[in-house]
């Protein structure tokens, strides 16, 4: 005999605080954090401010917790990945493509952008960030670098100094993306192309990296 489905407001119950997330995500990107309120949050997710409370004790700690589900589990997917025994060339190449998927072509990548925006006057925002994502992520990248070294798969080169050199493009389409892809087109001005900066970041990479005698 098949079971019962649960009651509808119980399912709603349990996925609410993603639709929270969302909710809170939109309004970040349309307002901007500081500009941002609890109220505009429950109102585009469809609840009550008091709902809202119930959930999330205060604006910071909503956006830590969009920051946890839109980027962290991506980071711990990729931590995972950087484990098995492949060159270490196509993690880079897995790794990245991860990383455009969430910040370039994903409504999470405006997350930097807020981040930069408002860290001056959000410093606590700014440390979470910085140890939760950026620290994490460099630190990731790193030692897939390191490895590659190790392998003789990568040329001898400063790990940490390079890993911010991996994501940089990337970032910059981010920014681009949320700032000015409105005006793409405009003034006969070329739009940016995220695929097309991929495809070139990566076949730098491949050349700026290999070891010597291996090739790209």
């Amino acid at each position: 005999m098949a079971a019962t489905p649960p009651p509808r407001w119980r399912r709603r119950k349990e996925a609410r605080p993603q639709e929270i997330h969302e909710a809170a995500l939109a309004v970040f990107a349309e307002r901007g954090f500081a500009a941002a309120s609890m109220e505009q949050v429950a109102a585009r997710a469809g609840i009550s401010k008091g709902t809202l409370y119930l959930y999330f004790s205060s604006k910071e700690e909503l956006f830590k917790a969009v920051v946890r589900t839109a980027i962290v589990p991506a980071l711990e997917a990729a931590e995972e990945e950087a484990a098995h025994d492949v060159p270490a060339m196509a993690i880079l190449e897995r790794l990245l493509a991860g990383i455009a998927a969430r910040l370039v072509a994903g409504p999470a990548g405006v997350i930097p952008k807020l981040m930069i925006a408002e860290s001056g006057n959000f410093p606590e925002l700014a440390r979470f960030y910085r140890d939760e994502v950026i620290r994490r992520a460099l630190a990731l990248l790193a030692r897939v670098l390191e490895q590659g070294v190790a392998r003789g798969e990568f040329r001898p080169l400063d790990a940490a100094a390079t890993a911010p050199l991996l994501v940089a493009p990337l970032l910059m389409a981010a920014l681009w993306r949320h700032s000015f892809a409105a005006l793409d087109g405009a003034d006969h001005q070329p739009a940016l192309e995220p695929a097309a900066l991929m495809r070139t970041h990566l076949d730098h990479l491949r050349y700026a990296l290999a070891a010597e005698g291996r090739g790209a």
